[in-house]
């Protein structure tokens, strides 16, 4: 009986050692956790909506003018950059 326990003692013992996770795991598990504190952003020269949606249009006609709004807001700020 005294064996059982001692087995099932040794048992848990090798079971929560595997279990917890080492100092380094966790410092890296808590660093993928944390949200990136800067945001990186690439200015293009040309708008893929804008490049696709006249690619479309040059194809066949559009059913509604979904992209209208945005394409007069991108033509306009194109003519103020040039």
């Amino acid at each position: 009986m005294s064996e059982d326990k001692e087995l099932e003692r040794q048992l848990s013992e090798l079971l929560t050692e595997e279990a917890e996770p080492s100092e380094e795991e966790r410092h890296e598990e808590e660093r993928r956790r944390l949200s990136p504190k800067y945001e990186i952003r690439i200015q293009t020269e040309l708008d893929p909506i804008v490049e696709e949606t006249l690619k479309y249009r040059s194809l066949a006609k559009e059913v509604d003018g979904r992209y209208d709004d945005y394409l007069k807001k991108t033509r306009k700020t194109d003519k103020k950059s040039e």
